[in-house]
């Protein structure tokens, strides 16, 4: 994978790059101390992950997130001194997120983690056809309605071929830039599709949106807290902006009173 290094520290950027020449999956082609310089060379150049650092002088890496505008943005791995800005990172789609000092070993993890991704994105691209959710024109209610009894199930299109798969199966699904990968049990389907529009494909009786990148299951919701929703062993971060919804609408309604 094409990967570049975005932090302002010389020293932090020489130790990326030694940790970077461990690893022969990761090819380095360029090291910037700033957001300006990085992004220029990334509307220039096609990459495939992103060492970014938060705290940088006049443009922070998290707001550089929020500005990036790529049709095929690089998987961004956050590197920084000051953990509490992670839950921030999540919702603008980071892989993983690197507190400095960083060992080599959780390096590996986060590079292990965006490979996982990267070949689940490749996979996908080869079977570009957006995917159909219900085929059958002759029903009258759509798929993305409450009637959940009538249209209990969609095909997704994935491995060249569409895949029935039931409401009830479907644990959480995450979205990935311009395609989204569907959780159950037994099966992560990969497809070609972003997470806005297979929303308004799922009855909303049964799924919410909880974040940017996450729709959960709510018949699947083991545990809440304040950040996180937790589906069978997963927890999936909420999003600052799906939060009050989320608990006001879902959470709230029925907890049990005193």
């Amino acid at each position: 994978m094409k990967c570049i290094i975005v932090d302002d520290e010389p020293l932090a950027r020489e130790g990326m790059k030694l940790n970077i020449q461990e690893l022969p999956s990761l090819e380095l082609i360029g090291s910037f101390e700033n957001a300006m310089q990085a992004n220029d060379f990334l509307s220039k150049n096609e990459v495939d992950l992103m060492f970014l650092d938060i705290q940088m002088p006049e443009v922070t890496g998290l707001d550089f997130l929020k500005t990036l505008n790529l049709k095929k943005p690089p998987f961004v791995i956050l590197t920084t001194a000051y953990p509490q800005f992670a839950l921030e990172g999540y919702a603008l789609d980071v892989i993983d997120y690197l507190v400095k000092p960083i060992s080599m070993d959780r390096f590996i993890k986060a590079v292990n983690k965006v490979d996982y991704y990267y070949k689940l994105r490749e996979q996908a691209s080869t079977d570009a056809t957006p995917a159909a959710a219900n085929t059958d024109k002759t029903s009258d209610s759509p798929v993305g309605s409450d009637n959940a009894d009538i249209e209990d199930y969609i095909f997704i299109r994935a491995d060249r071929k569409y895949m029935k798969v039931f409401f009830r199966e479907i644990n959480y699904v995450e979205g990935l830039k311009d395609y989204v990968i569907v959780y159950t049990d037994t099966q992560k389907i990969v497809t070609a599709m972003n997470i806005k529009t297979i929303e308004g494909q799922l009855p909303s009786n049964l799924f919410i949106r909880v974040s940017k990148s996450y729709i959960i299951n709510m018949q699947h919701i083991k545990a809440v807290d304040n950040n996180f929703v937790t589906i069978k062993e997963k927890e999936v971060p909420i999003g600052k902006a799906f939060k009050d919804n989320f608990l006001n609408n879902i959470v709230n309604k029925r907890v049990l009173k005193r």
